[in-house]
């Protein structure tokens, strides 16, 4: 089977029957298969109360690009999601919610939540990092403070929901005015 017509290769090459051709486009499944592209096309989401309308976002991308210190995302009769971006030395500021469960995931940048039974004797303390989630308890005092270098980025889910349809806090001042 060698020959010197192969030159410098001694196996004999089968070029027409392909096991698998990628570029084949009746291939069986081929055309059903949806093919994501991350980025392709991406513009900022416009950051607004979506609710109570069906919503799907990255919630990641979402919360980071949020600069406001409190924008309402989506609002519906049982549940809302917001977006909070806490300066560097700031905090969400003591509050207590006493028929609200709350849940908080940090997107970016690190934090200090303290909870407890009254204002004064906040007894749970926690250092919180990117990825980590905070659940709050209706009836429990609590703060989260930021403790990094940058903007602590995250959102929140109240159940029931806690703010008004819409609301956007673009300061911590314009939250305590509100």
């Amino acid at each position: 089977m060698y020959s010197k017509n192969y030159g410098v290769y001694p196996f004999v090459f089968y070029y027409n029957s392909p096991i698998y051709n990628p570029y084949n486009y009746n291939f069986p499944y081929w055309n059903d298969i949806p093919i994501y592209y991350p980025g392709y096309g991406k513009q900022p989401l416009e950051l607004k109360d979506y609710g109570p309308e069906p919503f799907v976002v990255n919630i990641e991308e979402a919360a980071e690009q949020n600069n406001n210190f409190r924008t309402a995302l989506w609002t519906g009769k049982h549940l809302q999601l917001t977006l909070m971006s806490i300066n560097v030395g700031d905090d969400i500021g003591l509050e207590l919610h006493p028929d609200v469960d709350q849940f908080i995931r940090i997107e970016e940048g690190q934090g200090l939540v303290k909870m407890g039974d009254s204002k004064d004797n906040l007894s749970f303390q926690k250092n919180v990092y990117e990825d980590y989630v905070i659940f709050i308890p209706a009836g429990k005092w609590h703060n989260l403070i930021n403790t990094g270098i940058t903007p602590l980025k995250l959102y929140s889910i109240y159940a029931p929901p806690e703010h008004p349809h819409g609301t956007v806090h673009k300061t911590k001042k314009d939250a305590e005015h509100s």
